[in-house]
């Protein structure tokens, strides 16, 4: 990953409400979570949570699909372990091995 994709995904993970938005979606799994489920577990209001899911999405870190009138959310797992990747990369490089 190149360094502007995962500082946009740290900066849209790194507002309150999105990091809980997004932990909820990778506890629900591959599948995905409706969005009504989601907006009623954590209280938020449809068009904030909206706005929310949207930057999510624009980061890379969310899929949507609908099946019906039911609209699911899924988090990203490859952009997620990208980040995380990115993050662990060059670990302890700089210190000396004994």
């Amino acid at each position: 990953m190149n360094i502007e994709s995962v500082a946009k995904a740290l900066k849209e993970l790194g507002h309150p409400t999105r990091l809980t938005i997004f932990k909820r979606l990778v506890k629900a799994g591959h599948n995905g979570i409706a969005v009504g489920v989601v907006q009623e577990e954590l209280g938020i209001p449809g068009s904030t949570l909206s706005h929310h899911l949207s930057s999510l999405m624009s980061a890379g870190l969310i899929t949507q699909r609908r099946e019906g009138r039911v609209l699911y959310c899924t988090p990203e797992y490859d952009q997620l372990e990208g980040v995380l990747a990115f993050l662990r990369d060059e670990c302890c490089r700089d210190e000396t091995c004994n």
